[in-house]
């Protein structure tokens, strides 16, 4: 067993002659893989099981799965792979993910007996909240995989984990047609791909220190408990329409608004092709205090995401409807005319999306900068906002208004990022010019 787990894992760490082309590849392969696992998902749901389900699925999958998944995740992973100093050990990181994860499961569980959902509902809701607090846990070895050096150890669990857990769903889906049995195949399959792509792999790395301090389980939530709250208001940020609908709307609804919300999704994956593999020299440029070189640096990525933006707004403008209509026709009979009559929502969303990469770059920049309370502050305002405009807007717009209100949230939340950044970079220049 110890032979075929060594074997197993030494096949997984081979990177060829060149390794940061492999760990740019392959982080762009995992990437791909999660990122069009959440595009497609919901939507072969209602394709396969109808529109209310697809809708349920779509809530719990790419919703409040994902927000629970957060409160697992903790928002470390920043932290985590910019820790190049061994501040903490991965044992730290590990045990304090114990607490996380638990604490995810738990506080699913409370939401949904709280809900008045259904039983079916409910339970369908709960096993994808597993299935996302699993993928919490595989990121914190996912992170130290990064910190290490092998960032296509990263890519390469992302891409495996995601085709086996997800390809799992897919054939419990054709052959039951049960969404509560499905649910729990994928289940099964995610922690076996936790098992097989991170946990035996990473124990065959170097440096990586399995000690923990109990003590020091206090420090490190205090030390990165703005980054939590920080990311949790995020994403409820994100998200506050897709609860707005949920909450005022039918299942339906939040599945038809899910498909059109897909371009997002692109739009980040393209975005993180750029972003994470700079994250370890950004993080170098300002720990070294050449502040020049960061702006710089952070310039160019926000002109690159600029452009990918721009493209996707006017494929958006010129294809959306045609695509809508495709998707209608592969949906089936019954479907004529839900999407297409959405693509005004759907141009909106895509120019969100666009401002959600752009301020994506700049939370990274605050995170290296350590400056979680500016994070917090804008996350906590916004979050304020969120509260009170989405259910306004989605009582009175329904998609259409659910729409609107992401865009101006996320107008909002790009611009008090990128200004904070930037007055993080030149008080840092002035306050370095008089040393």
């Amino acid at each position: 067993m110890e032979t075929m787990a060594k074997g197993w894992a030494g096949l997984l760490m081979r990177t060829g002659p060149n390794k940061e082309k492999q760990n740019i590849l392959w982080n762009m392969a995992g990437s791909f893989c999660y990122a069009f696992a959440s595009m497609v998902l919901s939507f072969l749901v209602m394709r396969l099981a109808g529109e209310d389900d697809g809708g349920i699925f779509a809530f719990g999958y790419s919703t409040f799965g994902q927000q629970m998944f957060i409160l697992a995740y903790f928002g470390i992973r920043p932290f985590q792979i910019t820790d190049g100093g061994q501040e903490y050990r991965f044992g730290d990181y590990l045990h304090h993910r114990y607490v996380t994860c638990g604490a995810a499961l738990s506080a699913g569980l409370l939401y949904l007996l709280a809900s008045g959902y259904t039983v079916r509902k409910a339970a369908v809701i709960f096993l994808l909240v597993c299935y996302k607090v699993a993928d919490g846990f595989a990121d914190v070895y996912e992170s130290e995989f990064q910190r290490n050096g092998n960032l296509h150890l990263t890519g390469k669990s992302n891409t495996f984990r995601t085709i086996l857990s997800v390809g799992t769903f897919l054939m419990a889906l054709l052959g039951s047609g049960n969404l509560l049995a499905v649910c729990g195949a994928a289940v099964g399959a995610q922690i076996a791909g936790i098992l097989l792509f991170d946990v035996i792999v990473l124990r065959r790395l170097k440096g990586v220190d399995y000690g923990w301090d109990r003590g020091r389980m206090g420090t490190l939530t205090g030390g990165t408990f703005l980054l939590f709250i920080s990311v949790f208001l995020d994403f409820y940020i994100f998200s506050a329409a897709k609860y707005a609908i949920d909450a005022h709307l039918n299942d339906a609804a939040s599945g038809y608004f899910n498909i059109i919300f897909m371009p997002t999704s692109v739009i980040n994956l393209a975005a993180g092709f750029v972003i994470r593999p700079v994250l370890t020299g950004l993080t170098d440029m300002w720990n070294g205090k050449r502040f020049d070189d960061f702006a710089k640096k952070l310039l160019g990525i926000s002109r690159i995401i600029g452009a990918l933006s721009i493209l996707a707004l006017v494929l958006a403008a010129g294809l959306g409807k045609p695509v809508l209509w495709a998707l209608e026709q592969i949906l089936g009979s019954g479907y004529e005319g839900k999407l297409t009559e959405n693509h005004g929502a759907f141009i909106l969303i895509v120019m969100g999306g666009a401002c959600y990469a752009f301020l994506n770059l700049h939370y990274y920049g605050l995170v290296i900068m350590r400056r979680q309370k500016i994070i917090f502050g804008i996350y906590l305002v916004l979050a304020g906002a969120a509260a009170v405009l989405a259910p306004m807007f989605v009582k009175k717009g329904g998609i259409l208004g659910a729409a609107v209100v992401y865009l101006v949230l996320m107008i909002l939340m790009a611009a008090g990022f990128v200004v904070w950044t930037w007055v993080g970079i030149l008080e840092s220049k002035r306050a370095n010019s008089k040393i």
